[in-house]
């Protein structure tokens, strides 16, 4: 059964940008979207990741949209059956985007997170509990006022900025597993994963000030990891906002330090009608976006 990012409810939750739309023969989804000012359409794999069950058919899913999408683009799951030559078959553009911190379960926690991760974890689980919630969408409110000040805070826009009726579905989502840090009996942080097969997928995180302040990332972390050992095989950190320097940030140090891996992935472009691709950028400056009509 499908789960987590290939699921249908999950394509569904991203409406409000475009038309979900279900690949047939990869198995994956894509989301169709109005170009501006103009009677055509592109299309973009899900965010954060493209996900599919077939890769290698990939190719005959976007061949069957030739002139009638424009072009299309995603981010690769690091998981997923491909390899660059088999990318690049299939795209006109394909390079590597960022690194994933990933975690292969098979290894003891002692043996790989950072001296440092564990005094931090061990010294929050004494001020902060973690659960693991049964049923996520009852948190829905205290979902939607941690991430609103989480969104506020790094001025989140366009498909990560989601909704009230986005995070409604994408917490009924087969595969949803949510992470509850408490102190005084009130929820401070909550940690959203997608188990899909042998991976757990991070989905999106947030604090509150006091979660911060009582550093309940650690004890989240920590305990995450403590239940999927032995559940899969494989656990996605993710990587940094807008593939920055993997040096120079705190957030690169968290998650290293949980980390014993990583894995790359590939930002992908396919142009499905050349002539109107040509005509729409047109007049833009010199740029390596793509689709180059959105720059």
């Amino acid at each position: 059964m499908n789960s987590g990012y290939m699921h249908p409810l999950y394509a569904e939750s991203f409406r409000e940008f475009g038309n979900p739309y279900a690949l047939e023969h990869s198995g994956g989804w894509a989301l169709e979207r109005a170009i501006p000012n103009t009677d055509r359409h592109d299309a973009i794999g899900l965010y954060p990741l493209f996900c599919c069950k077939a890769w290698s058919a990939l190719g005959r899913d976007l061949d069957a949209k030739r002139g009638q999408w424009v072009s299309f683009s995603m981010v690769t799951d690091p998981f997923g059956g491909y390899n660059t030559s088999m990318l690049e078959e299939s795209f006109d553009f394909v390079m590597p985007y960022k690194n994933h911190y990933v975690v292969d379960t098979s290894q003891a926690l002692e043996k790989f997170v950072s001296k440092s991760h564990r005094a931090n974890a061990k010294r929050a689980l004494r001020k902060v509990d973690v659960e693991v919630c049964t049923d996520p969408t009852s948190y829905i409110e205290e979902w939607i006022n941690l991430y609103s000040v989480l969104a506020k805070k790094h001025d989140i826009k366009g498909l990560s900025a989601f909704s009230r009726d986005a995070f409604e579905k994408q917490l009924k989502v087969p595969g949803m597993v949510m992470f509850r840090a408490v102190s005084g009996g009130e929820t401070v942080g909550l940690d959203l994963w997608y188990v899909q097969g042998d991976v757990a997928q991070g989905h999106l995180v947030a604090f509150n000030g006091e979660g911060y302040t009582l550093g309940a990332s650690y004890a989240t972390k920590w305990t995450m990891l403590e239940y999927f050992t032995g559940k899969v095989a494989w656990v996605n950190l993710g990587g940094l906002p807008g593939g920055g320097d993997e040096s120079s940030s705190g957030l690169a140090h968290f998650k290293k330090g949980w980390a014993n891996t990583t894995k790359t992935v590939y930002f992908c472009g396919k142009i499905l009608d050349r002539r109107a691709y040509n005509s729409l950028s047109s007049g833009t400056s010199n740029t390596t976006f793509f689709p180059a009509y959105r720059a």
